[in-house]
């Protein structure tokens, strides 16, 4: 691995997570997540695998930890719509500026919008039978990543399922990403912040071999196609 993917760079921040970020920027990535998304993260996957099979039979409970624009909650609706099946999904973020471009551009999903940390949830009392993040985890400090993994852990219902993805650091994925999103950058990705900050992200994410060495017992980690990583904790215990 190159010089400068051989290890997480902290050091960096992307340029979204500015307060003073450009609103017409910010605005124009959010509106951009669902393409990107869908291409680098596969989110049909995720509900042939682990949505769908676990909605049959009673309403779902889904929280979206760091949701931003909403996309992955938004897609969720409409899959579980489309398939006559019943979900109650929660779209968290601590961004304001999320939240309010989020709640703004529903359209007719359902999904609830929260500006909150999982922290308080769990201090509610609150519970969910599927826990989810997407390329949220390259965003955390360690002991904010402990805090995460055990808040995600503690708002399961019995049975319930936490599913965390994010994208593995590499040179494949820097290059990939790279080659992706150049011939995007002056049309569907002008004007936005996805192509700075997707380079910048990958270099600020972890490795499979990082986080296996610092997720609490119980969890596992494991790699996919391309360049994806996925820490994942399933409740053993029987749902209601």
């Amino acid at each position: 691995m190159s010089s400068g993917l051989s290890a997480r760079d902290v050091g960096i921040r992307e340029l979204m997570d500015d307060p003073r970020a450009d609103e017409r920027m910010l605005a124009r990535t959010y509106g951009r997540f669902g393409f990107v998304n869908a291409v680098v993260s596969r989110p049909g996957l995720l509900y042939r695998r682990d949505i769908r099979p676990r909605a049959v039979g009673a309403p779902l409970r889904i929280l979206d930890i760091g949701a931003g624009g909403g996309d992955l909650c938004r897609f969720l609706a409409g899959r579980l719509r489309r398939d006559g099946l019943e979900a109650e999904i929660t779209a968290l973020d601590t961004d304001e500026r999320a939240i309010r471009w989020a709640s703004a551009h529903d359209r007719g999903a359902g999904v609830r919008y929260r500006r909150a940390l999982s922290t308080e949830l769990v201090d509610a009392g609150e519970t969910f039978d599927v826990v989810l993040s997407n390329h949220v985890l390259h965003h955390l400090d360690d002991a904010e990543l402990q805090t995460v993994l055990e808040d995600s852990r503690r708002l399961l219902a019995p049975g319930g399922l936490a599913a965390h993805h994010d994208i593995a650091r590499g040179r494949t994925a820097y290059a990939l990403f790279a080659a992706a999103t150049w011939p995007l950058s002056r049309n569907l990705l002008a004007d936005s912040f996805i192509r700075v900050d997707g380079l910048l992200s990958i270099r600020r994410s972890h490795t499979v071999a990082e986080l296996r060495a610092i997720v609490p017992r119980g969890w596992r980690v494991r790699g996919g196609v391309p360049s994806r990583l996925e820490v994942r904790w399933e409740d053993d215990r029987a749902r209601p």
